[in-house]
């Protein structure tokens, strides 16, 4: 019985895959309208409008809302690999295929001896909770790239570095899965390969790193962690406004300011925590590898100023590849993620409206959301800390004089 349905896993996982999917490529291509915002639009509209500057040779200068690394241009140009499609029709066929790659990858890694199928049923479970935003974004594609790398890290250390320094040219983030890498191979083929590919896009096209001018000059998102503050003062008579600025919906007016230095602060305390860990870690295996990537973009995520509903993409791939670990500390906080995710789609695009004028339920629904993702992080860090950093050793305390423990008996230790 065990081996008959062992069989049968991969094909009710397949098809889990398939039904998910295809719902998720009906609301894209718009068959079905998914309630809420067109969250199409980003691809049909603006990246559309990169696809043709980058085109031209050119990374779009005077367009503000272009603030990814040089390596994302080819994440816009690959509709251009299925010309007798429209761009948005492409872009989405090949989103559905990063997912697909993923899951490959998953189901490979989670059928090795020793390993866990989980990992693979987060990533079919957790994806279409977050709604058709998945393949209306890049991001599916990065976490294809992420995923990979982390797969490969434990025996193959530069591909690791490799992957690493790919996805983060093409959004930053991948940058943080080499948090627990041990091996200098994987750290030199990331210099190699970050150096080597930032320095051909910079030659060959002009603008390759004004994201960064782009990214400084942003303020706190409405969906972040920052943004609770200015939801509930608005009841409370903030004068402030929500807009449209640098490419999202976010907080203008009093105490902006502040409250997005105070992200920042957060962001570079999670990371001297980080390298606090890494100094002091001794048990670093293969699992701990993916628990250390997963628990520093939790970090990364909760911190910052941003926290757009794409970003639950990374979270469920790098989830996932813990889960394909028996040893992972991190079932909890992927279930956690996995609740976000769910609670994430109810906020945008569905109840998106009741975010923007922060009435109680678009509160609500960010306050529950925003506890989880704080909490999956904790949780994490807590894990990642106690099962790779070895306690520090007691001191024997001295024993009472005069006290014995029987006839002839020798003062009693203290046992640590």
């Amino acid at each position: 019985m065990e081996t008959k349905g062992a069989g049968r896993s991969p094909l009710w996982l397949l098809a889990a895959w398939v039904v998910t999917r295809a719902a998720l490529l009906l609301f894209v291509f718009r068959v079905y309208v998914f309630p809420g915002p067109d969250v199409t639009s980003d691809v049909s509209v603006i990246y559309r409008g990169w696809y043709e500057v980058l085109r031209q040779g050119t990374f779009p200068l005077d367009d503000v809302t272009w603030q990814y690394p040089p390596a994302a241009a080819l994440a816009v140009l690959s509709p251009a690999a299925l010309p007798f499609l429209s761009y948005a029709h492409a872009f989405f066929t090949l989103a559905c295929l990063s997912d697909a790659v993923v899951l490959a990858l998953l189901a490979y890694a989670g059928g090795r001896p020793g390993r866990s199928p989980r990992g693979a049923w987060v990533w079919v479970a957790g994806v279409p909770l977050l709604g058709p935003t998945v393949y209306a974004r890049y991001d599916v594609m990065v976490t294809a790239v992420a995923v990979a790398a982390l797969l490969a890290g434990a025996r193959h250390p530069r591909a690791l570095g490799a992957l690493a320094a790919a996805g983060a040219l093409m959004k930053v983030w991948p940058a943080l899965l080499l948090a627990g890498a041990v091996r200098r191979r994987a750290w030199g083929a990331a210099a190699v390969t970050g150096a080597g590919v930032g320095l051909l896009f910079a030659v060959s096209m002009p603008g390759a790193f004004a994201f960064l001018t782009f990214q400084r000059e942003r303020g706190t998102e409405v969906e972040s962690l920052g943004a609770l503050v200015f939801h509930v003062a608005r009841h409370f008579g903030w004068r402030g406004e929500v807009l449209l600025n640098y490419g999202s919906i976010e907080f203008l007016g009093p105490w902006v300011n502040g409250v997005s230095t105070a992200a920042l602060a957060l962001t570079a305390a999670a990371f001297g925590w980080l390298l606090l860990w890494r100094l002091r870690a001794r048990e670093l295996t293969g699992a701990v590898l993916a628990d250390a990537a997963l628990t520093a973009v939790l970090l990364f995520t909760v911190t910052s100023r941003v926290l757009s509903p794409q970003y639950l993409v990374w979270l469920v791939g790098l989830a996932a590849v813990c889960l394909t670990r028996r040893a992972s500390r991190m079932t909890g906080p992927a279930l956690l993620i996995v609740g976000a995710s769910f609670l994430t789609v109810l906020e945008f695009p569905l109840g998106f409206s009741h975010v923007v004028v922060s009435d109680g339920y678009g509160i609500t629904l960010l306050v529950l959301r925003n506890a989880l993702l704080i909490t999956a992080a904790l949780t994490a860090a807590h894990h990642l800390w106690h099962t790779t950093v070895p306690p520090r050793p007691s001191t024997p305390q001295p024993p009472r004089p005069g006290r014995t423990t029987g006839k002839g008996a020798q003062p009693r230790r203290v046992v640590t």
